[in-house]
């Protein structure tokens, strides 16, 4: 959740499933879209929150901790139901297309920003002309990639941009907008939830480095004060969002900002706080016990991976090496030894949450096989000096498991690695953006939006190297091509086509998959209605005091 963003990535895991459908878009107020849980109207309490790599630009957040706040500060076009990830429109009215290419866009007219001003069809538009030039280095550059005149904005390095708006987005009226894409993709609107795409006010235009600190929505909460760096952020009811998506029951949320996982487990032990969306692997065998009938724990959309920098560090060149270290790794040891069964092995880059998931597609090469990995191993040549760096954020809980890691490939492969921790995730981030860490590293994905493809070009494609999240720095022209068959095929025949562009990944192994992420999650007898969503979002405008 880069997020992945996404794209998306996580804290926990790096903060990014598809429907079939050619025009999902629920109208607003069908069932599932706010799904408000009711409760007393009231009261405030205290959340856990990671430090976001950057600011709080819609348009710059690529990352789950800075996800988590946006999405309690802005409205999009389009929400999904948060029991089965369907998309359903929120801000729009209706998004409608004849061709899959030509969108027209239709927003409600009730909704205003957090200052008064406003939403309208330009600023939607403005926003994304904003994010899709890469003057301004956005990370969500690659999410505007279909709309026709991107590549004019985002020519790629050492070029200059040709234009500042993208030819594919016309403001029709105060209320409607068109986007035309480059080629047909059916599955445009169920990317309009991301926070790419939320509007911005004027104000941002005006001063985006202190929309950055005190960013200005148009959802459900709006800003109690300023961003106070690894300290907190605090919202408060925005009492002027439309009754139509529910008003949020509580007063104010204050986002408590963790460096360690176990430190905000033991806070919410003492009720300091009242919700945390991320439990450390040490809590995984009592939280039952210490929050009876106060947790859940369900599939969720994101995947734990091992990556390894290409574009750094020739060492991880051989296809075959990085085959051999994913071969050593004991999946389901892991699962049960430190995550008390809450890790399932990652067979796919795809979620099992998402349509196109295949269970086992990544064959031989996820299977432990310690005696087939060492051979492999050899025959690629091993490592300079046979050591290995394997990078992880110490604020996500990861320790653990990186060790065990690190334990199996010393015993199966001969091969010393040492930990690298990096005291917060925005750290790991930052320094793989800037081509300054070259060992191998942990990262995970949430998805951005439901969908196959959302799995695989944000975090994969050549696009997403400088302005977005392939960490990695792949590139596979064959998997380019791959990707743009699959965007102009619908429904069933669309995912099997994404799928030929994930065999291609399967076989190279840019990163390994490793688990599948469960929400484990917990909560107080203070509050009541507290859901979490597929990304590991907290629903904080459902949350009410008990």
């Amino acid at each position: 959740m880069k997020i992945g963003a996404a794209v998306a990535v996580l804290a926990l895991a790096a903060t990014a499933c598809s429907t079939d459908d050619d025009d999902p878009t629920t109208p607003p107020g069908s069932p599932g879209a706010s799904q408000s849980g009711g409760g007393k109207k009231g009261g405030s309490i205290t959340v856990q929150l990671g430090e976001p790599q950057h600011g709080l630009v819609p348009t710059n957040t690529a990352e789950s901790e800075g996800a988590e706040v946006l999405n309690a500060l802005f409205a999009g076009l389009v929400d999904y139901d948060i029991e089965t990830n369907v998309p359903q429109n929120r801000v729009a009215q209706s998004i409608e297309s004849t061709d899959n290419k030509v969108w027209t866009i239709k927003i409600h007219p009730d909704y205003t920003f957090h200052n008064g001003e406003k939403v309208t069809a330009s600023s939607f538009v403005d926003s994304w002309n904003y994010g899709a030039n890469q003057k301004n280095a956005q990370e969500a550059i690659p999410f505007f990639d279909k709309i026709e005149g991107s590549e004019e904005l985002a020519p790629g390095p050492d070029k200059e941009p040709t234009g500042d708006k993208l030819k594919g987005l016309e403001v029709v009226d105060e209320t409607t907008f068109k986007v035309t894409l480059k080629v047909p993709f059916a599955q445009f609107p169920t990317m309009l939830g991301y926070n790419a795409y939320y509007p911005m006010p004027k104000a941002f235009f005006a001063d985006p480095k202190k929309f950055d600190e005190e960013p200005i929505g148009n959802g459900p909460f709006m800003m109690d004060g300023k961003w106070e760096h690894n300290q907190h952020i605090k919202v408060k009811r925005f009492d002027a969002f439309p009754d139509r998506d529910g008003d949020a029951l509580l007063d104010a949320v204050t986002f408590k900002i963790y460096d360690e996982l176990d430190t905000a487990y033991n806070d919410l032990r003492a009720k300091a706080i009242e919700i945390t969306d991320k439990l450390p692997p040490s809590a995984m065998g009592t939280v039952e016990k210490d929050f009876p009938g106060r947790t859940s724990n369900k599939a969720e959309s994101a995947v734990g991976y091992i990556g390894f920098p290409l574009a750094t560090n020739p060492a991880f060149a051989n296809p075959d090496l990085r085959k051999a270290i994913s071969m050593a790794i004991d999946r389901e040891s892991l699962n049960k030894a430190i995550f008390s069964g809450t890790r399932p092995p990652a067979d796919d880059f795809v979620s099992p949450i998402i349509p196109g998931y295949r269970k086992g597609a990544c064959g031989e090469a996820c299977t432990f096989n310690p005696t087939k990995a060492k051979e492999l191993f050899t025959a690629a040549g091993g490592l300079p000096g046979n050591k290995l760096e394997l990078g992880y954020n110490v604020d996500g809980g990861h320790k653990a498991w990186i060790e065990a890691i690190g334990n199996m490939l010393k015993e199966h492969l001969g091969i010393e690695v040492t930990p690298k921790p990096f005291e917060k995730f925005q750290a790991i981030l930052d320094s793989l953006d800037a081509k300054e860490y070259s060992g191998a590293f942990r990262m995970a994905w949430s998805m951005d939006y439901p969908s196959i493809e959302n799995y695989l070009r944000p975090i994969f494609s050549k696009i997403a190297i400088d302005n977005g999240s392939n960490h990695a720095g792949y590139v596979n022209e064959q998997f380019e091509a791959a990707l743009a068959a699959a965007d102009v095929k619908q429904g069933a025949e669309g995912i099997a086509a994404y799928q030929a562009a994930n065999d291609i990944l399967l076989k190279e192994l840019p990163y390994i998959p490793v688990f599948f992420y469960q929400g484990s999650n917990a909560w107080t007898e203070k509050v009541t209605n507290v859901k979490i969503d597929a990304q590991n979002r907290m629903r904080l405008d459902l949350v009410s005091l008990a």
